[in-house]
């Protein structure tokens, strides 16, 4: 029992400080950066004391909920590119990359905008456009994705689905999920399929951000 307290100990500590980012991401997504700290720990199901005994400013809460924004990010775009299933892959980087977008975009939106400059957002946006850059190419070569698909593509589509935070907060998921599986419908291989119209070049303006 005395070899198990610490680890339930570390254990509640993690579940608290995942609740307080949640709630956080959750409050700043639909009220800004100015949220109080009372109402974030309310939303959290925490005291006062747990949150400022493990974010002790405010701006510690705000750097760890952005971090953990792009963590989340890139852990999605690594795991679909590791699928060794191309198409399966790309599915599931492009309904989770949408879902987490319609959750917290008014969060990094804020966060960018009162920061600028403070997290090199471009670097990271580009390393992930060059991984999903490869794992486009790769569901094409298994002949899942059609042919004339291009980056600027898959770029648009994101760019749409950042709209969905607007969305009321009880359908924001589920708008999510049916709006990547439209996408991903228009994505798929077909024999028959419809020409596309000229794609947009998109891709470079997103790089500079």
């Amino acid at each position: 029992m005395a070899d198990r307290l610490p680890h339930m100990l570390r254990s509640d500590a993690r579940d608290n400080r995942d609740r307080l980012l949640d709630a956080a991401r959750a409050a700043f997504s639909e009220h800004g950066l100015d949220v109080p700290m009372r109402e974030i720990a309310r939303r959290a199901g925490v005291g006062p004391a747990t949150l400022y005994r493990r974010f002790p400013t405010k701006q510690a809460l705000i750097d760890e909920a952005f971090t953990d924004e792009l963590r989340a990010c890139g852990g999605i775009v690594r795991a679909g590119c590791a699928d060794p299933e191309p198409w399966r892959g790309l599915c599931s980087v492009v309904t989770d990359i949408t879902e987490l977008n319609a959750r917290n975009q008014g969060f990094v939106d804020a966060f960018l905008s009162s920061y600028p400059g403070t997290v090199d957002f471009a670097a990271h946006r580009a390393r992930m456009l060059r991984s999903l850059a490869l794992l486009c190419r790769r569901a094409q070569e298994a002949g899942s994705l059609r042919a004339d698909f291009v980056l600027d593509d898959l770029i648009l589509v994101l760019m749409a689905g950042r709209g969905l935070w607007a969305a009321a907060p009880d359908v924001r998921v589920a708008a999510a999920r049916r709006f990547a599986a439209l996408a991903l419908d228009a994505f798929r291989a077909a024999p028959t399929g419809t020409a596309l119209p000229p794609p947009a070049r998109v891709t470079r303006g997103a790089m500079r951000g």
